[in-house]
């Protein structure tokens, strides 16, 4: 632990512990650690307890009980009564030398007040006596957060600061509490030479103990030699059998910090032992091993097939360096290695589900006198520095004086003061009372010296000096000597009397004559004489009347006040013996008497100061200087010239709604001499020339808010400052702003999915929109333990107040769709929810969601949505895709396993693609052998879901096997065939026949979708030849190929002869003619740009694209497009320079034909974003002529 200090000085008392209490938590030592020691303790412990060893609990001592476990168990449940800190420190590493800080904080929205925070090392030592040059604490609080923050600074780490410290903060019935461990590590560094003058250092340099030397350098290399050791005592039978009274002597006597907790475990060691069913041989109740030792813990179990766990203080033992485990048969053996005082603790060991458990004691060395109090001679009033040295940092050790024990305090005049091994008793101001012999004693040694204190030979260190004071002043004679004793003053042979006017000080060595308010009778020779000395110090006091100036009939702050244009006469009253001379002046220039139009006049009892016509430059202060044989006086007086303020500068407009703003603006420049008492705003439109005023009482302030206004149209402001004189002249008009409001908040916020680390919210747009437009949208969540629900909202639903730190954005930049997944959340923490709408006006009213939500994925059972098409046969034909799309649900993402036939798809052939929500068999030419029953299994954990699709490819069927004809008479032809082999997969539909003359073989259809396989085919031409096919018909359509009878059906003449009538071709020839004209259109820089129009003509007409009659060719920023008579002319990234005039020419060999439209291409941001929020583009168009002709330079 740092050392004791104080402040500045580095010293700090060291109170004395009381009887019950421990005096001092025992600290990391630096004793050399054995190799290995093998303890087997006795019935009571050994001697030596380290200061853990020992603790304060009201129970009985009993085996497998830890009373720091308890008292721990205590605490904890107090911290979970109250949990008060926010942050709690944690333990750290250090190298020696280094610093290092630990930060606690404490939320105080809840208390009233400041809560106590202690810091201690170990179990008691408190930490608030300790600070000084090796530890500071530090305690902050940040009004915006209503945190407390807490820190403790370890300033140059030692070796023996090693260890656990621990943090409480109590609050009334409150309490919390925090253990974090130090560790410090050696330096890497290479250790330096000695150097034997750094060595012999003056310590102190700077402070009130300069000028000592200081050892350390030496001594921390000195090898000192071993003692012979001392036969050991058992400190439990000095205990057992000695008086109460005695309990205290002996713990200092032999090291023992924690006398309660010893008292309480003398106790506890008479319990009996239970018989142990897993152990054979159990832990002894105590062990005890030196600092840097090792110790061994054994036990034999009964059955060596049982599980063994060791533990320390509750937390279970891990093998390591420091802790080595070893089995032996049915023993189980833990070593600990390099013990140090962090070691001694409870320790047990677990086998099924009993426990055995031991204490050990970590024994610290004797500490030893090794540099004696040497003998001391000094002056009354000196500083007395009494050193020793002892064997061990920051050691117990007891000062006496004359055998008494000295007991510092607040009060006392002796302190102490520890700087590593270096032991200092210090006594300020010492007299002769203070001769007598000092001895020091250790828990291993003693040591005493003598001091002697004199009478100092006395010094005038300041003489009395001769005075001359004005009168009504203050007379003061000082003198110092070098010996803090009293003396007697005399005035011109006579002892001076105290009195309300007159005083006498004596502080220290200084001692003072105080006369107040001076008169003349005070004048005369002064003589101090100390007491004991006979030694006279003389002094002439003389008074004098000086000038004065009296500004009575001016204000509080000597100003003078004169409005611009006017004649100031300012007569100041003077007085003085002799009579002063008066000089005027103004910034170190003096002000002549004279015709000036500032001029100074001089009269015997006043001086006057003339400002004809006074200016605003003439403001500013006047110096007036007296001056006689007594002395001079000097006095300023400020001349204040008020006029109208100037204009302020132009207001800014830093927020707009829907028909209100916010502006603010500076003060202006010059206020005229006198306060601004307010100010005056006026408004107008954009086009218009009228100002209106907002406010007919003065605003205060620099920020206001006009009302009213129409959304959309522009407007300018304009201020007016006031003050005492008058109003000044107008500022210059703001820029230009539209009113816009922000949206309404979003509806219908709701939970879409949730996982383990993400959840999707989904809501809709916000109901009112308005002239601003919708940028996006902003998601935002926090964590259910940074706030508490507020009573519901008018719509049912929670709403939230929290701090915007509290908020955290799911989405860095703004989104337009109205779902967003929220990721990298924590599994079983809960969340709130907000939505807000963004548009130029910024953020609209959040949308909350109703209720926290609990981030962990739930087991949905699965679920298969087969949609209504699919649940009865799929039919596709040959070569056509298949892309059935099968949703399903369940969570978390299920298993799925595709089979047809119940035989596993062929992945070559047909893809499957799965999602979450859905699957997909995805068939790009489908094939006969495709066809079949498709079954998907839908798995989540154990929950197993099924279901069926049959697909059937199909194809157009083959002909008919064979046609016949049956029977021919008059003009009908009896006929009749066989179904055909292949059906295609699919129903015969139908049959179609068609006939043909032999003469032409030009087929026509005579019958279609017939059903039957016989038909009669009648009204056929009398004396022709006829031949017959027929065609099978499914879904598909009709066979590729027909199935003709092999003979022909002849039909008898009858002597008709038939004419065939002759028909003329149709001409479709047409001249191109533009069916969709083009139109004039806008353009936004940066933005691709279409011109569309339709034309027709037979044949075909050739499209030339034309800009300003200049045909474009070969242009790499156009691209033509013709598909099915629509013409389209794309302009890449368009910018200013390709507006103007297009013409789309139509040529074919029946004629010509142009149309052409206008293009303007719209530049900037401010265009492109108000268009894209609905604004008309002729609004646009005005708004920015108007933005354009105030400030050209901007756009």
């Amino acid at each position: 632990m740092p050392e004791p200090t104080k402040k500045e000085e580095n010293e700090v008392p060291a109170p004395a512990p009381p009887p019950e209490e421990p005096s001092k938590e025992k600290e990391a030592g630096t004793t050399p650690a054995k190799d290995e020691e093998e303890v087997s303790p006795p019935s009571a412990l050994p001697p030596g307890l380290g200061s853990r060893a020992l603790e304060r609990k009201d129970s009985e001592w009993s085996l497998g009980e830890s009373p720091v476990g308890e008292e721990q168990d205590k605490q904890n449940a107090n911290s979970q009564l109250s949990i008060l800190f926010v942050e709690k420190p944690q333990g750290g590493t250090v190298k020696v030398g280094e610093n290092i800080t630990f930060i606690a904080k404490v939320k105080a929205e809840d208390l009233l007040r400041k809560p106590t925070v202690k810091w201690f090392k170990g179990k008691w030592m408190d930490l608030a006596s300790k600070a000084g040059k090796h530890l500071q604490l530090k305690e902050t609080f940040e009004r915006h957060s209503r945190v407390y923050t807490f820190e403790m600074q370890i300033i140059k780490a030692k070796e023996n600061y090693a260890g656990n410290y621990r943090c409480e903060v109590t609050y009334k019935d409150k309490f919390d509490s925090c253990s974090f461990d130090l560790e410090v590590h050696e330096s890497t560094g290479t250790t330096p030479n000695i150097d034997i003058r750094s060595a012999f250092k003056r310590s102190g340099e700077g402070q009130d103990d300069a000028g000592e030397l200081d050892f350390s350098g030496l001594l921390k290399r000195r090898e000192v030699k071993q003692q012979e050791e001392e036969p050991e005592v058992d400190v439990w039978e000095l205990l057992k059998n000695a008086k109460p009274s005695e309990y205290e002597k002996i713990a200092f006597q032999y090291g023992i910090t924690d006398l309660r907790g010893m008292l309480k475990r003398l106790k506890r060691m008479r319990r009996v032992e239970k018989k142990s069913a897993a152990f054979a041989k159990i832990l002894d109740p105590a062990y005890q091993v030196d600092k840097g030792g090792r110790v061994r813990f054994m036990v034999e179990l009964a059955d060596p097939k049982l599980e063994v766990k060791w533990y320390k203080n509750g937390q279970e033992i891990r093998p390591s360096t420091k802790y080595i485990f070893e089995h032996k048969g049915c023993q189980r053996i833990l070593f600990i290695n390099n013990c140090q005082m962090t070691d001694d603790s409870e320790y047990y060991v677990t086998a099924g589900d009993e426990k055995c458990s031991t204490e050990l004691f970590v024994r610290e060395p004797p500490i030893m006198v090794t540099k004696q109090l040497e003998d001391t001679t000094a002056y009354c009033g000196e500083r007395v520095e009494l050193e020793c040295e002892v064997s061990e940092d920051d050691a117990n050790v007891k000062w006496f004086k004359n055998g008494e024990e000295i007991i510092p305090g607040p009060k006392s005049r002796y302190r102490i003061r520890v700087e590593g091994k270096k032991h200092f008793l210090i006594i300020e101001g010492a007299t002769k009372a203070d001769s007598a012999e000092y001895s020091v004693m250790t828990t291993g040694g003693q040591s005493s010296a003598k001091l002697t204190v004199d009478l100092k030979p006395l010094k005038i260190l300041t003489p009395l000096t001769d005075q001359t004071v004005n009168l009504g002043k203050e007379i003061c004679l000082k003198c110092e000597i070098s010996e803090n004793i009293t003396g007697k003053w005399t005035k011109n042979g006579l002892p001076v009397q105290e009195s309300d006017r007159l005083k006498v000080v004596h502080k220290g060595r200084i001692h003072k004559l105080v006369i107040a308010n001076a008169l003349i009778e005070d004048e005369g020779d002064y003589v101090f004489a100390p007491d004991a000395y006979n030694v006279t110090l003389p002094a002439k006091v003389r008074v004098i009347d000086p000038p004065k100036i009296i500004l009575d009939g001016l204000d509080a702050d000597n100003t003078v006040t004169v409005i611009a244009g006017n004649k100031l006469r300012l007569e100041i009253p003077i007085s003085g013996e002799p009579p002063p001379k008066a000089i005027w002046s103004r910034a170190d220039k003096a002000i002549m008497e004279g015709s000036g139009r500032i001029r100074a006049e001089s009269y015997p009892d006043s001086s006057t100061l003339v400002i004809d016509v006074a200016e605003r430059d003439d403001s500013g202060v006047y110096h007036i200087n007296l001056k006689n044989e007594a002395g001079e006086a000097h006095a300023s007086i400020k001349i204040k010239v008020v006029d109208l303020p100037d204009p302020p500068v132009a207001p800014t407009v830093t927020e707009v709604g829907d028909d209100w703003c916010i502006m603010k603006w500076e003060p202006p420049a010059y206020d005229g001499g006198s306060p601004i008492l307010g100010y005056f705003i006026e408004r107008k439109k954009k086009q218009s020339s009228r100002w209106m005023r907002l406010n007919f009482d003065l605003c205060k302030e620099t920020t206001f808010e006009p009302k009213k206004m129409i959304e959309g149209v522009a407007y300018e402001v304009r201020i007016f400052a006031v003050n005492a004189i008058g109003i000044s002249k107008p500022s210059m008009p703001s820029r230009p702003f539209v009113p816009l409001a922000v949206t309404s908040p979003p509806t219908l916020l709701a939970v879409d999915s949730v996982t383990d680390t993400t959840v999707t919210m989904k809501w809709r747009p916000p109901d009112q929109i308005g002239a601003a437009g919708l940028d996006g949208y902003v998601l935002e969540y926090c964590f259910e333990g940074c706030t508490s629900a507020k009573q519901s909202d008018e719509n049912g639903e929670a709403a939230y107040d929290l701090p915007a730190d509290n908020w955290l954005p799911a989405n860095k930049d703004l989104i337009d769709k109205t779902k967003f997944t929220i990721t990298d959340l924590p599994t079983d923490s809960k969340i709130f929810v907000r939505v807000k709408a963004i548009n130029a006006a910024g953020a609209s009213e959040p949308k909350y969601y109703s209720q926290p939500i609990l981030v962990k994925e739930i087991i949905e059972p699965p679920k298969i949505r087969i949609p209504r098409h699919l649940k009865q046969t799929y039919i596709r034909r040959v070569g056509e895709a298949v892309n059935l799309v099968i949703p399903f649900q369940g969570k978390p993402r299920p298993e799925l396993t595709w089979k047809k036939d119940g035989v596993e798809i062929d992945k070559n052939q047909i893809n499957i693609r799965n999602s979450e929500t859905d699957t997909i068999i995805f068939i790009r030419k489908a094939e006969r052998s495709h066809s079949g029953k498709y079954d998907l299994q839908v798995k989540v954990d154990k929950f197993v879901e099924t279901a069926s699709i049959d697909i059937q490819i199909v194809d157009r069927p083959g002909p008919p096997q064979s046609v016949k004809i049956e029977d021919v008479w008059g003009e009908n032809v009896a006929l009749t065939w066989t179904p055909p082999k292949d059906d295609g997969n699919a129903a015969i539909t139908g049959y179609t026949i068609q006939k043909a003359d032999k003469k032409s073989m030009e087929w026509f259809t005579v019958i279609e979708h017939y059903h039957r396989t016989n038909a009669t085919i009648t009204e056929l031409v009398i004396g022709n030849e006829y031949y017959f096919r027929v065609f099978s018909e499914n879904m598909c359509g009709l066979s590729e190929d027909a199935t003709m009878t092999k003979e022909s059906a002849v039909i008898a003449k009858d002597g008709k002869i038939y004419k065939n009538p002759v028909y003329e071709d149709f001409d479709f020839s047409e001249a191109p003619m533009f069916t969709q004209p083009l139109v004039n259109t806008y353009a936004i820089a940066g933005y691709n740009a279409t011109l569309n129009c339709s034309v027709r003509g037979n044949p075909k007409p050739k499209i030339t694209w034309m800009k300003n009659k200049v045909v474009i060719v070969d242009d790499p920023r156009y691209r033509m497009f013709s598909n099915q008579g629509v013409c389209t002319l794309e302009i890449r990234k368009p910018s200013p320079y390709d507006g103007g005039t297009y013409c789309c020419k139509a040529v074919n060999d029946l004629g010509t034909v142009e149309i052409e439209c206008k293009l303007e291409v719209k530049g900037g941001l401010s265009f492109c974003r108000l268009l894209l929020q609905g604004v008309p583009p002729n609004i646009i168009d005005s708004y920015l002529r108007d933005a354009h002709s105030s400030n050209p330079e901007e756009y």
